[in-house]
């Protein structure tokens, strides 16, 4: 019988490995297998199928209406009126946000993006006879095992 368990890498991890050698099971049938974890760059656009909840349109547009209303108001004194200048007002003002942005996150954070929550880093496989499954389970839960699955040969 093989017993799968997921688990932090930490002390409870040996603790179990110990524990497990003195129910019974023997050294060479005890695998522990680490995991690399996904460590992605954050993208500069969303898609419709992955958002990581920031927005680089959000500083454009507020101050695109800003530069707008501004661009709008003063229109009226300049020639071309305020529909030009108000149009030319959000989309430079739109831009500026823009670039705020980018630079605020793109090169000021550096931030890369992990799996929030707890991460399962290592995989400890145990393969033992059938006699010592509910104990080897036992004291896999007892050691704060995120899962624990069991596979019959």
């Amino acid at each position: 019988m093989q017993i799968f368990s997921t688990f932090e890498h930490s002390t409870y991890l040996e603790l179990a490995i110990t524990s497990l050698v003195k129910v019974g099971v023997k050294k060479e049938h005890i695998l522990a297998v680490p995991l690399i974890n996904r460590v992605e760059e954050r993208r500069l656009f969303d898609t419709l199928h992955r958002a990581d909840g920031i927005s680089l349109f959000d500083k454009g547009a507020a101050v695109g209406t800003a530069f707008s209303v501004i661009g709008a108001s003063v229109g009226f004194v300049l020639e071309w009126g305020p529909i030009y200048w108000g149009l030319i007002g959000a989309v430079s003002g739109f831009i500026i946000g823009f670039i705020i942005d980018y630079i605020i996150f793109k090169i000021v954070h550096k931030r890369k993006r992990e799996v929030k929550g707890k991460q399962s880093e290592v995989v400890l496989v145990v393969e033992c006879p059938t006699e010592l499954v509910e104990k080897v389970e036992e004291v896999l839960w007892d050691h704060l095992a995120l899962g624990v699955a069991k596979v019959d040969e």
